[in-house]
């Protein structure tokens, strides 16, 4: 007599050319943020839901709360799945993806598959969890077994914005209270914490003048490369700082992009460049927040200008504040769970660790709703190409996620 678990397996088996195909419609419809038109996804992702017999509920974010947020549409949905009284598990996954830069072998909207991996951009980040989660709910109801509580999947479209008008907005808006959730990730851990993000534009005005007489002018690169250098120079520190979580090791920052000047025969008179500085648990953000705007001033202050030039002007703006995840009690269930059917399933351990990535997960923890991440994917980021090109997956890996998903449902709700 097969078990429940092996009845599971079997259906996700038996539906896996669907899920795949699932999968590949998602991916060709481009979420590229920027510019974040992402409406057009989500009306996409209900289409394809509804042929499953699932209805999704759209929660249109108003126009003027995605234009502040630097995006152009947002559409979330919520598929609610009642079973009875008992807790409510959401899972999370985000259809916005970078866009997809240069470099690519294969489509990257095109979810080719060769060599058992699909190829294209937001196959392992994370629209493959849109397929992970909804089929191991379709798994879970095929099984027809006695349940309690329900089911929510949570499809949103703000996580590399931070997710304001994502997961946030939902949360803050009542439109969702789960109890538990787990977020997309990669299949050979479950991570219980990651770090927090801060992301600054530093705007560094000095004064143009003619490349003929640049003496005439405050050259704005030059300050803002003396300024880089003041905060480039950190790193070294950082290092030295250890977290104590698995997996995450020491906070770090980078400049992730830089614009400014009017022409190559004229000196630049204003420059911008954003920040991304990855904080470990243990840190205070208002407190790294405070030394990189002391860093930043101390820098402007020291740069000379000209004789009888101005002083750089320097404006610093905060763009994302994304507190760590730190692990709650709570999530012990969701951890047990999937460690138990992940090393069964991958015929390995699953550990518990931390991450350097920031996710939305965060945003449901620090409402109190205990979350881990867990979905398909690979070991690393690295592995996953994800943020570059030919992001891959290996479709064996969805295939036990999947599983490994549906058991865990049926551990919490059956």
């Amino acid at each position: 007599m097969t078990t429940a678990y092996e009845q599971l397996d079997a259906w996700i088996d038996q539906h896996f050319d669907e899920q795949v195909r699932f999968l590949q419609e998602l991916v060709r419809v481009p979420t590229d943020t920027p510019p974040g038109n992402n409406a057009p996804h989500a009306q996409r992702t209900a289409e394809l839901l509804r042929a499953f017999g699932m209805q999704a509920q759209a929660f249109v974010v108003p126009a003027e709360e995605v234009k502040a947020a630097g995006l152009q549409s947002i559409t979330n949905l919520i598929v609610r799945r009642d079973y009875g009284a008992g807790k409510t598990v959401a899972l999370n996954a985000h259809g916005d993806v970078v866009p997809p830069g240069e470099g690519w072998t294969h489509d990257p909207y095109g979810g080719t598959v060769v060599d058992g991996k699909m190829y294209g951009r937001a196959t392992a980040v994370s629209k493959c969890d849109f397929s992970t989660f909804t089929f191991a709910v379709r798994a879970l109801e095929a099984l027809k077994a006695p349940l309690k509580g329900a089911v929510e999947l949570h499809f949103t479209y703000d996580e590399e914005y931070g997710g304001e008008v994502g997961p946030d907005w939902l949360l803050k808006n009542g439109h969702t209270k789960p109890d538990l959730m787990i977020a997309a990730g990669f299949s050979y851990q479950v991570v219980t914490a990651h770090n927090g993000c801060l992301q600054m534009e530093v705007t560094v005005q000095g004064t143009m003048a003619h490349a003929a007489i640049p003496d005439s002018g405050t050259d704005a690169l030059q300050g803002a490369v003396h300024i880089l250098q003041a905060l480039y120079a950190l790193n070294a520190d950082y290092k030295k700082i250890s977290s104590q979580v698995e997996g995450i090791t020491h906070p770090y920052l980078n400049a992730g992009q830089i614009t400014g000047g009017t022409n190559t025969n004229v000196v630049p008179g204003r420059v911008v460049f954003k920040l991304d500085r990855r904080m470990i648990p243990e840190e205070n953000p208002a407190e790294v927040e405070a030394a990189i705007r002391g860093t930043i001033a101390s820098a402007a202050a020291s740069f000379a200008p000209p004789r009888g030039g101005q002083q750089l002007q320097v404006d610093v703006r905060r763009i994302l504040m994304a507190h760590a995840m730190k692990p709650l009690s709570g999530n012990q269930p969701l951890v047990a769970a999937i460690q138990k059917h992940g090393e069964q399933v991958f015929g390995e351990p699953i550990p518990a660790v931390g991450t350097p990535l920031y996710t939305d997960v965060r945003l449901y923890v620090e409402r109190g709703i205990p979350g881990v991440i867990y979905g398909a994917g690979p070991r690393t980021v690295r592995e996953s190409h994800a943020k570059r090109a030919d992001e891959r997956l290996d479709l064996e890996d969805l295939r036990r996620a999947t599983k490994v998903v549906a058991r865990t449902l049926l551990d919490l709700l059956g």
